[in-house]
């Protein structure tokens, strides 16, 4: 593999870093932007969701600047908008310019899911595809830590104001993505596929393989634009055919926040205050929460091609209901010892599980013509629940007893652990077309649903 292509591929995956640190980086200003305004638990929640409504709409919308602008440039605006919101939300006077800076860094994120890993993926070599591409995920569990870690460490120096240097702070990698991004060559196939430029393409295909000659290059190209013109019609996509993808599409992205994965990463120090800690260290314990996140997302992608996803998805249900029903144990008979822990081991479950899995899971059960209506489907409903759970959170934490939240999300993880067991396919080591029949799809397309 070329140092170039590691290097692109680096960049394009820093929006992954910038994807996790401005997703969870709220975590360490939450309460104080609540006391600060003044907020009502609705208007609280309305506030801190604003950002996964923006990814909502990124996700929808990410492939239609990519396809009409490019990826490089599509990337380029992607840092361009995480460097407005980071220093907007830091200036923000009020709770609705606050949320609007924070809608604009969603946009970000939304776009991101879409651009950053179809770039590297254009680039990469089919050899180093993979893990290229598994650089994305890896820097989204880095920049969750790298905010954790940065909001424990500005709350003891940043005085009355840490809470805006906590967001604020984003602005620096994001600048430095942007400037990085520069750097970038045009995808390859966009350049010949979507605009036709037959000269420009070769020239980044050069770049890729330096070492193939003229004829090799000419071939390659050929090949990308002849796969192009093989591909058709994308057919229809909401066909009782495809009834069964679809559902599992959106109920593992459904399970995934259903979790509480969101609610505990984006609310960890308000959880742990809970248990009786003060604020700056309720802040370092979130730390442990972002490490614990990394390591076990390594274990996670080092299994999912040898035990499978189904198996992935049985040992983190387990895992959820263990950790879920402990902590909500500690909270009932305030043994408060018992929560840090098992929120710890929730994480580790969560990264070795649904974590893992939810992305390949959703990309390998629909067919080739429909594979990019089925990834966003299954995109927007991981974000639509991200964004409702993170709104109803403040609220829930009004209505109900800690023990109360965690046993609720315990109990949404044993009705996982049942759908996982009866209905939810082994795809590992199944070539996609063959997929297609253990789904029972055949070959029809099918009456509308």
């Amino acid at each position: 593999m070329k140092a170039r292509i590691f290097f692109w591929s680096l960049t394009s995956a820093l929006a992954g870093f910038l994807f996790g640190f401005d997703t969870v980086v709220i975590s360490g200003a939450e309460q104080t932007i609540q006391k600060l305004w003044g907020l009502s638990a609705g208007l609280h929640g309305l506030a801190m969701g604003a950002a996964l409504y923006g990814t909502v709409l990124g996700s929808l919308l990410g492939g239609w600047p990519a396809d009409r602008f490019g990826r490089r440039a599509t990337l380029l605006w992607i840092g361009a908008l995480y460097f407005v919101s980071a220093v907007w939300s830091a200036l923000a006077g009020d709770v609705y310019s606050f949320s609007l800076a924070r809608f604009i860094g969603g946009l970000g994120v939304g776009i991101s899911t879409v651009a950053a890993p179809m770039y590297i993926a254009e680039i990469a070599p089919p050899a180093w595809r993979g893990r290229l591409a598994g650089m994305f995920q890896f820097n989204i569990v880095f920049g969750i830590l790298i905010a954790f870690l940065s909001n424990a460490l500005i709350a003891r120096i940043g005085g009355e104001h840490a809470w805006r240097w906590m967001l604020g702070v984003e602005a620096f990698p994001a600048l430095l993505y942007t400037l990085l991004c520069f750097g970038l060559p045009e995808s390859p196939r966009w350049l010949l596929v979507r605009r036709g430029d037959l000269e420009r393409g070769r020239a980044v295909l050069r770049l890729i393989e330096p070492g193939a000659s003229e004829e090799q290059l000419r071939a390659d190209a050929d090949a990308i634009l002849a796969s192009a013109a093989n591909d058709g019609p994308a057919g229809r996509f909401w066909t009782r055919r495809l009834r069964r993808p679809i559902l599992l599409a959106i109920l593992i992205a459904f399970f995934n926040q259903l979790s509480g994965i969101n609610a505990v990463l984006y609310f960890a120090p308000r959880i742990f205050e809970w248990t009786g800690l003060g604020q700056q260290a309720a802040l370092l314990q979130s730390v442990g929460i972002g490490l614990t996140n990394l390591v076990f997302t390594f274990v996670g992608l080092g299994l999912i091609d040898r035990l499978g996803r189904r198996t992935l998805l049985v040992i983190g249900s387990v895992g959820y209901i263990v950790s879920l029903g402990m902590v909500a144990v500690g909270f009932f008979t305030k043994q408060f010892g018992l929560v840090a822990p098992f929120i710890f081991a929730f994480i580790a479950a969560h990264a070795v599980g649904q974590g893992a899995v939810i992305w390949v899971f959703i990309s390998e059960i629909f067919p080739n013509r429909q594979r990019a209506e089925g990834q966003a489907l299954g995109s927007f409903t991981h974000w639509f629940f991200a964004a409702l759970l993170t709104t109803v959170f403040p609220k829930m934490a009004e209505a109900l007893p800690p023990a109360g939240i965690f046993a609720f999300f315990c109990g949404m993880m044993v009705l996982q652990l049942l759908w996982v067991k009866f209905f939810v396919p082994e795809t590992r080591g199944v070539p996609l077309e063959e997929m297609q029949q253990r789904l029972g799809l055949g070959s029809e397309p099918g009456r509308a649903l």
